[in-house]
Formats: C-alpha cells, sequence, structure tokens
C-alpha cells in the first residue's frame, strides 16, 4: 500500500523519541534528520522535503516542545500539520473535497492523462460513483481515435456502470465527438457529460493541442488529471506539464494500493497548485475514494483512519441484515450460516490489509500480517468451507465429526486441517458470545475484559 515504506519508517523515528522521555534540542534534531532522510527515500521532491522540514523545525525546537508535558507526542503533532499542509490541507483548506459539481447542467468533466494511467478506467469509476450517490445522469464519451479499442473499453465501463455511452460514429475527430456529445446532453437532459481523452505514451504537442482545442469547446467544469502513483516523480512531471500547458482543476491517482512510495502525492500540490481529488485503489469500478489531507497523513504516521473505515463499513455493510445479527448474537444463536454473512460483508470492504491499515497503530504489525497471509483470500476460503455443509451442520456444527471434516476439505477445495481451525475460530467466538450474554452489561461494567476471559486465564495464569 502507497506510504506503507515512509509510515514504518516514521513509526520507528517516533518510537525512540517516546522512549526518551524529556528531550532536547540535539535529540529533537536528530529525530527530524531522520524524517527527512525518510521522506527523500519515499520519493518525495527536494524542494518539497526541505520546505516541509523548514516548517517543522522552526516549530519544534521550540521551548513549546522542550518543556511540554508530552514532547514526542508534540513533535508527532507537528509533523503530522505540516503533512497535512504539503497534501493540501490546512488553514488554507476550503473544505472543498472530491468533484466540484457546482455549476448548471449539462456540466462537462474533462479526463486528461498519459495513456496506460488507468483514464478510462477511472472514467468509468466516476460516472458509476455520480450515478450512485450524486443520483446524476450521466453520459460517458470517448474521445480517443488512435486506440481502436478505446471507445469500445468505455462503452463496455459504461454498461457495468449502468450509465449511457456516446453511440461511436467511425471517422469524427475528437473535437466534433466532444461537440456531439455536448449537443446530446443538452437536448437529451444530462446532469453530467464526463470526455475521456486520448493518451499518449509521452507528453507531445499534438497531445496538447488536441485537448486545448477540446477544452476551450466545451468549457469543462472540472479537468481532471490521472497520473499512475507507481511511476513515482514522473507523476509529478506530467502533472506540471499539463498543468502548465492546459491548466487542470484536480489529479487523480490512481495503482495507490500498489507498492508507490508516496513521494509524487506528497509532492504533487507543492510542485503542481491543484489537489489530488480522488484516489483509485484497485481495478473494480467502486474503488474510488476522496482524497483528505489530514486522513492521509493519519495513515503515514500510523494514528489510523477510523473515519474512512466507518464511512466504508457504511456503505457496504446491510444496516437490516446487521441489526438481526445483533438480535441472533444476543440471544446466542448465531450460527456458521451467520458467519458466512459476516465474511461476505467483510469481503465487500475490500482487502483485509486495507483494513487494518486504516486502525491505529497497526502498522506495527504489518510484517506479521503479511507472514500470515492476511487478505480477502482467506475470507473466500473460509466462505467456501462453510457453502460445502449442509444446512443442519451449519446450524448445529457440533456434529460435524471426522468423516464429515473430509467431505466438506474435499468439496471445498481445502485441508482438513483449514476445516478444523475454522470451526475452532467459530467455538472461540461462540463461547466470547455466551460470557458477554451472561454478564450482561452491568457484570461487563464491573468486570471489564478479564470478565470475558477463560477461568484459567483471569489471574495471569495458564490454563490447565
Amino acid at each position: 500500500m502507497m506510504f506503507e515504506a515512509l509510515s514504518g519508517k516514521l513509526s520507528g523515528v517516533f518510537d525512540r523519541l517516546r522512549r526518551r522521555g524529556a528531550l532536547n534540542e540535539t535529540d529533537v534534531a536528530e529525530a527530524l534528520r531522520e524524517v527527512r532522510v525518510a521522506l527523500l527515500e519515499a520519493d518525495v521532491a527536494l524542494p518539497v522535503v526541505k520546505d516541509l522540514m523548514t516548517k517543522v523545525r522552526d516549530r519544534a525546537i521550540g521551548q513549546e516542545v522542550i518543556r511540554s508535558v508530552s514532547p514526542a507526542q508534540q513533535v508527532v503533532k507537528i509533523v503530522n500539520d505540516a503533512l497535512v499542509e504539503a497534501l493540501g490541507g490546512g488553514d488554507d483548506d476550503n473544505g472543498q473535497r472530491g468533484l466540484d459539481l457546482n455549476a448548471p447542467s449539462p456540466l462537462a468533466i474533462l479526463m486528461v492523462g498519459l495513456q496506460g494511467s488507468g483514464k478510462t478506467t477511472t472514467s468509468g469509476k466516476i460516472a458509476l460513483r455520480l450515478r450512485t450517490r450524486e443520483r446524476k445522469k450521466v453520459l460517458l464519451a470517448s474521445l480517443d481515435v488512435h486506440r481502436p479499442a478505446a471507445q469500445l473499453q468505455l462503452e463496455q465501463l459504461a454498461g457495468r456502470a449502468e450509465v449511457t455511452s456516446l453511440p461511436i460514429v467511425a471517422g469524427q475527430s475528437p473535437l466534433e465527438i466532444a461537440m456531439r456529445a455536448m449537443d446530446v446532453a443538452r437536448r437529451e437532459l444530462y446532469d453530467i457529460v464526463i470526455l475521456d481523452t486520448a493518451g499518449r505514451l509521452a507528453i507531445d504537442e499534438a497531445l496538447m493541442a488536441e485537448v486545448a482545442a477540446v477544452k476551450v469547446a466545451t468549457k469543462p467544469h472540472e479537468t481532471l488529471l490521472v497520473v499512475d502513483a507507481m511511476t513515482g516523480q514522473d507523476a509529478v512531471n506530467t502533472a506540471r506539464a499539463f498543468q502548465e500547458k492546459v491548466g487542470v482543476t484536480g489529479i487523480v491517482m490512481t495503482r495507490v494500493d500498489g507498492d508507490a512510495r508516496g513521494g509524487a502525492a506528497l509532492s504533487m500540490r507543492a510542485i503542481t497548485g491543484a489537489p489530488i481529488k480522488l484516489l483509485g485503489a484497485g481495478e473494480k469500478l467502486d474503488a474510488l475514494e476522496d482524497f483528505h489531507p489530514d486522513r492521509i497523513a493519519g495513515r503515514i504516521l500510523g494514528m489510523g483512519d477510523i473515519v474512512s473505515l466507518v464511512e466504508k463499513a457504511s456503505e457496504t455493510i446491510d444496516q437490516a441484515d446487521a441489526e438481526k445479527l445483533a438480535i441472533k448474537m444476543q440471544k446466542g444463536q448465531f450460527d456458521l450460516a451467520d458467519y458466512a454473512k459476516q465474511l461476505q460483508q467483510i469481503g465487500k470492504m475490500g482487502s483485509l490489509s486495507g483494513i487494518l491499515g486504516m486502525l491505529p497503530g497497526v502498522g506495527k504489525l504489518k510484517a506479521q500480517m503479511a507472514d500470515a497471509n492476511l487478505d480477502t483470500k482467506i475470507l473466500t476460503r473460509q466462505a467456501a468451507i462453510i457453502g460445502s455443509m449442509t444446512p443442519k451442520e451449519r446450524r448445529t456444527p457440533d456434529i460435524i465429526k471426522a468423516s464429515r471434516k473430509k467431505r466438506i476439505a474435499s468439496g471445498s477445495g481445502v485441508t482438513v486441517q483449514e476445516v478444523n481451525r475454522l470451526l475452532k475460530q467459530f467455538d472461540d467466538m461462540s463461547a466470547m458470545m455466551k460470557r458477554m450474554n451472561k454478564l450482561g452489561q452491568k457484570g461487563m461494567m464491573r468486570g471489564g475484559l478479564a470478565g470475558l476471559l477463560p477461568p484459567g486465564l483471569k489471574g495471569g495464569g495458564r490454563p490447565f
């Protein structure tokens, strides 16, 4: 995940600071040197690193840190504030997040960028987002006449997003397609027109002239540059060139779920002046999220992003199912069929490592999670195991003995050991729920978490 290496290094720096308790100026200066190296290794542009470190040093090497009750936490806060500013937040942030749709219909969104950056897929993602979240009537139009498959690709994406694709007319120029799209949108009362322009393998005059002509003719309210986070500083150079020659209102970074070092994201606002508006994380059409500087800074510093996690959960988890499940849990009627539903709901939220990455402090456990192959594949395998059981076995797992385990393992393509592991996890979960029900709310308040522990562990000893 983007920023993972940077997050790990910064966490190490701040952990060492916390162990020292009281800090002097030498301690702070040494920590800031390490922060500087970590930023440079993350491929952050040198001018951005210099500016960021000057701001941090001016605030950190002062009496308010040295005399602070918790100096290490004060340094973390100063670094956090500087990162938020570098990412485009802070005092000058006007609260605008995501796309600006405050304009008369039909509103045009012009998609620009180099070939291979994920521009066409991103156009489909934005179309789906506008249809489902904003309840907008969307028209998608491909202006890419250079790649024969590009227009067909966008047509397929429009079908998946359940929006309209402008019919293909052979022989038309990009400018003619754009004008036809705007005309159709006006006559058929579309709210949004997404114009997907052609890309090139590199920036050239022909590309810029084509994009500029379309922009002048259609007067888009948003001109979004799509850049690949994996290309590092090349993405920043691309953004600078488009900003200077065409002018962009925002940037969409794609492939942020890969192992990009994150330097491009930290450099983008300072170098180009254009804000990052959206992040693309994955090939699925719903894998698009708003860019929040404060939340991203929190993830970098290992403070998590609970707000985004809650938002993701509220979008994907069925509220009615969740309430029914809560009632069953309270009555002690939770079975393997319910467990399978839970696995399905979690799977909709994305990869487990991505979800856990939003929790505070989990960054330190990344290596352990990687060793455990913690990902949605585990959820899929467990769902397959439960799917191979009979309805009776799901309701009463106690009847699953050796011969049944072999049949279930064979039917789901796993080993008997994996079936045993799932049943053990379910038993542990059921036992905890029973203890919670037995204690009740007052008992939980009196005994705390100790009340949930098995009897042999309550005194800190080992069960026999």
